[in-house]
């Protein structure tokens, strides 16, 4: 208590943001008094709260998933996610909260509580898993009629990108006061960069977080995520981390490396002694390969995500792995044997950092325990095969019902809860009528 009051005091905090992340991803919470919050160290929230769908919409009660009673759960702060907001115009902290019922068991539907069961899993076995989020976005105009497609904002020359610019240094430094401003809000945050490029779309981009552990890299991300968005809209601008925001431009992805090592001795457990891939390696790809098409769900969790899936539009379209083969699904990038690690491609951007983590973690972990074997690497393209993946949401869900593999790790109630969510939305979707289908078929059918 005393070290949250000295750390608000040190810093001249007015107030405190209290978030905390909900399935999608979304900030939720509640903005207190910087005194009120050293004083009361958390706050309470509707259970319901977590459940919300990117519509507004709440699940059913039929389904038995929430107390009936519309019960309170208490967030208490985690201390060490307690950080400045720098966009803010007094001096404001944002800090992470975890989320608790009157008992003190842990809310087991809070993503970041989803994430720590899983990493139980690898503490129980003697493991730590690292991990390194990459995550691309793009930057927009700013765009208030939704039935308007989206279109890359004007740069510092006064042109809008017209060819695709991967790589390119000029083309990032037309958006240099807004990449130099994100640089200072991350350190001022203490979110660890490790390298920001331009990316093959028109005004995309893609930051690569620095290697750790995993509660830790998901807060980041989640937090980055925040800060992107604020600092666009300083420079008049949007950042949006949707899957597939422009027709005919790629898809944003959240690539997810992953490694473990031994908690003793900190070597990677997918190393021989001799240096060669180790069994443990391959049976956690297997496992990748097995599971993950159950969790798809969970990596691409909207509709708008499976349009990100398309042939040679840098997305995998299936789950072959290979070494250094970006076409795949599943990547094994080369380098030093020490950092020999899995590069999972599948995941979008529009995720939520903590549940798109969990699963890619737990299918590993799964693919050991159960000894499954992977498929050969592949050399080639992967683009030239045929597609192994669910190609909607409603097909994702329904591969994730019936996994009883992952439902005996993330549970009966979060399985229920997540399902429902994704169907009101689901349905919502299907509410809409499409510019493509005025277009084609008001005079033609």
């Amino acid at each position: 208590m005393n070290e949250i009051k000295d750390w608000l005091d040190r810093h001249g905090i007015s107030e405190v943001e209290c978030i905390v992340p909900d399935m999608a991803g979304t900030p939720r919470g509640k903005i207190m008094p910087a005194a009120k919050f050293a004083e009361e160290q958390g706050m309470r929230l509707p259970e319901d709260a977590l459940l919300q769908s990117v519509t507004g919409d709440y699940i059913s009660d039929d389904l038995d998933v929430l107390d009936p009673a519309d019960i309170d759960i208490v967030l208490r702060p985690d201390v060490k996610t307690l950080r400045l907001m720098p966009w803010a115009a007094e001096p404001t902290a944002q800090v992470i909260h975890d989320s608790y019922y009157k008992d003190g068991s842990a809310v087991e539907l809070a993503p970041r509580h989803v994430l720590r069961r899983v990493l139980k899993l690898f503490e129980e076995a003697g493991w730590k898993p690292v991990v390194a989020p990459e995550l691309e976005f793009y930057l927009v105009k700013q765009n208030n009629d939704p039935d308007y497609p989206l279109e890359p904002p004007v740069g510092r020359s006064g042109r809008v990108e017209s060819a695709r610019q991967a790589y390119s240094i000029d083309a990032l430094a037309e958006f240099d006061p807004f990449v130099d401003e994100v640089y200072d809000y991350c350190e001022e945050q203490g979110l660890a960069i490790d390298t920001l490029i331009h990316e093959s779309g028109p005004a995309q981009m893609e930051i690569n977080l620095i290697h750790g552990e995993p509660l830790e890299l998901a807060d980041q991300a989640f937090l980055f995520k925040r800060t992107v968005r604020e600092v666009a809209l300083r420079h008049n601008m949007y950042a949006t981390f949707m899957a597939k925001p422009m027709q005919h431009q790629p898809g944003s992805s959240m690539h997810i490396h992953q490694s473990v090592v031994d908690a003793e001795t900190g070597k990677n457990i997918f190393n021989r002694p001799d240096g060669e891939p180790s069994e443990l390696f391959f049976h956690y790809i297997g496992g990748l390969q097995k599971h993950l098409p159950a969790a798809l769900a969970i990596l691409a969790p909207y509709v708008n995500s499976y349009r990100r899936a398309a042939r040679y539009h840098a997305a995998p379209i299936n789950l072959k792995w290979g070494y250094d083969n970006r076409t795949t699904g599943l990547r094994v990038p080369i380098g030093e044997t020490e950092a020999r690690r899995v590069e999972n491609r599948l995941a979008g951007a529009d995720a939520n950092p903590y549940l798109a983590i969990a699963v890619s973690l737990v299918c590993g972990f799964l693919g050991i325990q159960e000894k499954v074997a992977p498929t050969e690497p592949l050399a080639g393209s992967a683009y030239e095969l045929d597609f192994e993946l669910p190609r909607s949401l409603g097909e994702a869900l329904e591969l994730l019902n019936d996994s009883n593999a992952l439902r005996g790790v993330l549970g009966d109630r979060f399985i229920a809860a997540y399902t429902a969510i994704k169907e009101i939305e689901n349905e919502a979707f299907m509410s809409v009528i499409s510019s493509w289908e005025r277009e084609f078929l008001l005079w033609n059918v």
